[in-house]
């Protein structure tokens, strides 16, 4: 599992900038404005060997007792909860404050691994200026710029320190064991754990207490017509008022963490509530992992023909990037349309681990080419000569030739189709990527 971090302190003091950072993106919005990050955000990061996983927060506020104010306090102690590590971020330039102390006291409390970040210090001494910092009692100051990258990498080595995380084993490669890990994904309540009761035919999941633990997915092992799963159920599987109710209520870091360890992710929908900004999130984190995925639409039974309109209308719109997975509608409380969802896992569990051999690939790109040219660019016409596999799960196709970097994304979506319909790429991500051969008269006048 990844270890993950996450990044508190008051409002505008940096986090965004220094989560932008992490994760090498942009997925933050930045702007010198107090408040402006009001949800948690989450991102992969990677520091030499290791993985992790990034929590951005809003400004924090333990005290906030209503409004807005409150509610990103709300979101800001789950993302504390969650994390492995919190990396503490204090402004280096506005010195300390009431809030940076109040921030420390609840920190100190809770008593998890913490660092303290004093970012915006390029260009200060360590010493003299960021001395009152320590009035905090959270150890050492570590002054960073998240804006210029400074410290960045000692941050995360710090962070990472107290994991003592083993060194990656390349030998330990994971080989195939016939055994297909399927993640069951989705928002709260929209009948996760009823769908794996359903299939093992028990309340296996209910009666689960683990108290104090946010990261372990339970995985229940199942087998189907001689085909052996493992089942990762990403639900609230503790009793009630074991934890408290944000917690209970979704875990996303849970639902992260079991879609980096699937084989192929069923994500649930509820027929009822449509597509949601959260549905869209995890499908994205789906599409970014490349897993295997396959739709599935629960409550099917609870709504009426013009609902039913509206939810494949929204699916259609708001989930376009998933097109290639099977999409199937169910009642898990009612045993309805299950059959048809086992084989598309199946398939999509193929599909990703799909061998292509170079002679088929290349007689498909030059058949497509001849269907139909790449766009010219300029006075050059982009060439493609062959293509061969580059991996799998998901499968990657390597296509060769000239002047590719000119090479529209609406041809490469054109070379997908025909890619997806010869080998039945149903269920999988397909990445298509463009290497342009070197002129080796390039550099002679």
């Amino acid at each position: 599992m990844k270890p993950v971090l996450a990044l508190v302190g008051r409002p505008n003091v940096g986090k965004s900038t220094l989560f932008n950072r992490l994760t090498r993106s942009r997925d933050a919005i930045v702007a010198d404005f107090a408040g402006l990050t009001r949800d948690r955000h989450y991102g992969n990061g990677r520091q030499g060997p290791h993985e992790f996983i990034a929590i951005d927060t809003g400004g924090f506020e333990p005290d906030a007792a209503s409004g807005i104010y409150k509610e990103m306090a709300k979101q800001t102690r789950q993302a504390v909860a969650e994390a492995d590590v919190v990396i503490f971020v204090v402004d280096a330039r506005a010195g300390l404050s009431a809030q940076d102390h109040d921030i420390a006291k609840y920190l100190r409390r809770l008593g998890k691994p913490t660092v303290l970040a004093a970012n915006k210090a390029e260009g200060m001494q360590a010493g003299a200026q960021l001395s009152e910092f320590y009035e905090l009692g959270l150890g050492e100051v570590y002054p960073i710029s998240a804006s210029h990258g400074q410290g960045i990498r000692d941050l995360v080595e710090l962070a990472l320190e107290p994991l003592h995380l083993p060194e990656p084993d390349d030998s330990a490669a994971e080989v195939d064991s016939g055994v297909i890990k399927l993640a069951v994904a989705g928002r709260p309540n929209v009948g996760k754990s009823t769908l794996i009761n359903t299939w093992l035919g028990e309340e296996r999941l209910v009666a689960f207490d683990l108290p104090g633990t946010t990261r372990d997915a339970i995985t229940v092992p199942f087998e189907r017509n001689g085909q052996r799963f493992e089942l990762i159920d990403t639900a609230g599987l503790r009793r009630k008022g074991k934890v408290f109710e944000a917690i209970e209520k979704f875990s996303v870091v849970k639902t992260l963490q079991a879609i980096e360890t699937a084989n192929v992710v069923l994500l649930l929908l509820d027929a009822t509530q449509g597509v949601t900004d959260q549905d869209a999130h995890i499908a994205g984190y789906i599409l970014e992992s490349g897993r295997a995925v396959v739709l599935a639409v629960n409550k099917w039974d609870a709504i009426d023909n013009y609902q039913r309109e509206l939810v494949q209308r929204s699916i259609e719109t708001r989930l376009p990037f998933l097109k290639f997975a099977a999409m199937h509608v169910i009642s898990a409380q009612k045993r309805q349309g299950l059959g048809p969802v086992w084989l598309s896992i199946i398939q999509a569990h193929k599909a990703a681990n799909c061998k292509m051999s170079t002679p088929v690939l290349t007689r498909v790109l030059l058949e497509a080419v001849q269907f139909q040219s790449p766009k010219r660019a300029g006075m050059f016409r982009p060439k493609l000569r062959y293509a061969h596999q580059g991996g799998m799960n998901p499968p990657v196709i390597v296509i060769h030739g000239n002047s590719l970097e000119h090479v529209t994304d609406a041809y490469k979506r054109f070379l997908e189709g025909r890619f997806r319909k010869e080998f039945n790429l149903t269920g999988t991500p397909l990445r298509i990527e463009m290497k342009t051969s070197h002129n080796p008269y390039a550099d002679k006048e």
